[in-house]
């Protein structure tokens, strides 16, 4: 069986096909396909309001490739989730409309509670017997949640993200709701580690060399995030080889993570390289399969 997970971020769209193997009454997935464009949704809409033709142009035309994609690999079935940037557009409707008429694929523009089950599917297996606050920071919005014996005790959306700060688009009373929700949960539940997950996060992990597995401390994250805030955009994309997409929005990132970080009192944080895609896919085999095998690993 193939099933492919497609996510419409407000920076960046992804398709990741996988194989689905089961082993011993455990099911694995296998990644045979991932393409990531970055569309930037984002850039228009939490400035304007709308989504702007030339980028609904490239949106369409990347859908029917990722169609395409779809038709070769014999993909069973397939999900696709918008979150942030298509939450907030006015003309989301018309471009879900187009996309089902010229290509034939249903787009499902998802809340943020909606996003945070999803990727709670593959974060439960990184947790141990400590209290978490789990952080997710996308382009348009940042997920926190608390686990509490690798059970969720609590969850906020924040309209907050990436390229909204990047932008400037956040305000005062945001942060100050992000802090106190922080601080409240974070006292009430003892926490005592963050784990991270999103695209900017992987990268910052990945530029402090750390080993994945281990756990990177929140004064590594401060002293890479300086460091790539001290490098012009051109030395982040030939230096480090950052995507030109990541190269802008990496620190503004970083910033929230070190936020949360420090409302939480929390000095150290995993990385599992994992997000919204893989949940869709665990998501996508227990609706065919439910309760029929332990979903345990991704790879």
């Amino acid at each position: 069986m193939k099933l492919a997970a497609i996510d419409i971020g407000s920076n960046a769209a992804r398709c990741q096909i996988s194989s689905v193997l089961n082993q011993n009454g455990s099911v694995f997935f296998k990644k045979v396909e991932y393409v990531r464009y970055p569309i930037r949704f984002g850039e228009d809409v939490f400035s304007s309001g709308y989504i702007s033709d030339p980028k609904i142009e490239k949106f369409v035309k990347l859908l029917k490739a990722f169609e395409l994609l779809l038709d070769v690999h014999d993909v069973n079935h397939h999900m696709i989730c918008a979150t942030s940037a298509m939450r907030n557009a006015y003309n989301a409707p018309e471009i879900i409309a187009r996309v089902r008429e010229e290509v034939g694929l249903e787009i499902q523009v998802i809340d943020g509670e909606t996003e945070a089950e999803l990727i709670n599917k593959v974060i439960y297996n990184f947790l141990d017997e400590r209290n978490y606050l789990h952080v997710d920071v996308g382009g348009g919005s940042t997920e926190f949640n608390i686990y509490v014996n690798r059970e969720k005790v609590a969850s906020q959306s924040f309209e907050q993200g990436s390229i909204r700060h990047m932008q400037g688009r956040d305000s005062e009373e945001l942060w100050n709701n992000m802090r106190l929700w922080t601080e409240l949960n974070a006292k009430k539940y003892h926490l005592s580690r963050a784990i991270g997950t999103g695209g900017n996060i992987n990268k910052l992990f990945e530029i402090a060399g750390k080993t994945p597995g281990k756990p990177i401390f929140r004064k590594q994250i401060e002293e890479v995030a300086a460091y790539v805030a001290s490098l012009s955009m051109e030395q982040r994309v030939t230096d480090l080889l950052l995507n030109p997409d990541r190269a802008d929005v990496i620190v503004p990132a970083a910033e929230i993570y070190l936020s949360a970080m420090k409302w939480a009192k929390l000095e150290s944080m995993i990385v599992p390289a994992v997000g919204l895609k893989d949940g869709m896919l665990h998501s996508l085999y227990e609706r065919f399969h439910p309760e029929r095998f332990i979903i345990n690993s991704i790879s």
